[in-house]
């Protein structure tokens, strides 16, 4: 399984939706995970550590990857898993779980 911390793999800063808006957006975040689960690899995401998140960045980051519709939504849920491991980011987690789960009822 790959441990993708978003805080230290990524950037503490998360940036905006789309790449065109600057650096460290959710559309690149969501290619790097989909990468690794087109490898087959499952994947875990901790979302600690960061100075926050725009709910672009979270629901392109995820609801994104339910766009792409390389998986199904069961495969998804299998293949990924979201985690906060501090009370302040289990917001974040639910929030981006909520925009993977709601992508899927719009397809």
């Amino acid at each position: 399984m790959k441990i993708i911390r978003v805080a230290s793999d990524f950037s503490k800063t998360p940036g905006g939706r789309f790449r065109s808006m600057g650096p460290k957006s959710g559309e690149e975040f969501r290619d790097i995970v989909a990468a690794s689960l087109a490898r087959g690899e499952a994947v875990t995401v901790v979302l600690d550590g960061v100075e926050g998140y725009g709910s672009s960045f979270l629901e392109e980051a995820f609801g994104g990857l339910a766009r792409l519709k390389r998986w199904t939504h069961v495969e998804l849920l299998r293949l990924l898993r979201i985690e906060a491991k501090t009370p302040e980011f289990k917001t974040y987690e639910r929030e981006a779980k909520q925009y993977l789960d709601e992508a899927f009822m719009r397809a």
